[in-house]
């Protein structure tokens, strides 16, 4: 798999580890990947529980990952599907670039500017103390806000266009939330895959 030559944009944010490379995808190979991946994934909605009740993810996803690559999230047990072929490649790709280990990705489709998610942090204890996370975007470009725990003025909003990555590591997750915000103006879908690596808690 080729990349073009990406420019690396550190993002200043305290107790954070965030970098963006807009142009981490050639255009070509973004928009075959896009294309593979919308109509090969098996996409579904799935159920998080907010304030004591479940309700419908505004978006459509998918968990796919190695066997043992077993994810909880908003109290709901995601067995992993397995690779896409087209995304074996980029997977392979980003293990040698950032020497971490991929074992799973979470895909998202945002089907339009009504689909969004709020604040959140990848947390969970089966990304370990301190995830990696690789973020990929295909598609319409959306607006990715993160704003620190402890002191809101701490906060950033980047635009992600098509095939660009955002890699976020060290204590970010620990204290940073993230959002993808819902938006008014007409955009078209936008893909996205999160790769990450999940330590077993199974027994």
């Amino acid at each position: 798999m080729e990349s073009a030559p990406a420019p690396r944009i550190e993002i200043a944010l305290p107790d954070a580890e965030v970098v963006l490379f807009p142009d981490w995808l050639e255009r070509t190979a973004a928009d075959a990947l896009f294309a593979a991946l919308r109509t090969s994934i098996a996409w579904e909605t799935h159920r998080l529980r907010l304030f004591g009740r479940e309700i419908d993810a505004p978006r459509l996803s998918c968990w796919i990952g190695d066997p043992d690559a077993v994810y909880r999230y908003s109290g709901t047990r995601f067995a992993p599907q397995p690779w896409p072929e087209a995304l074996q490649p980029v997977r392979a790709h980003l293990v040698a670039e950032t020497g971490t280990e991929f074992n799973s990705v979470l895909a998202n489709l945002y089907r339009d500017g009504d689909d969004a998610m709020g604040w959140h942090s990848d947390d969970e204890r089966e990304l370990g103390a301190e995830p990696v996370i690789a973020s990929l975007t295909l598609g319409a470009t959306r607006r990715f806000a993160l704003k620190h725990r402890r002191d809101p003025a701490q906060r950033a909003a980047l635009d992600l266009p098509h095939g660009s990555l955002l890699l976020m590591a060290g204590g970010t997750q620990r204290h940073y939330k993230h959002a993808l915000p819902r938006t008014r103006k007409p955009v078209g879908a936008r893909l996205n895959l999160t790769f990450r690596r999940i330590f077993s808690q199974e027994p």
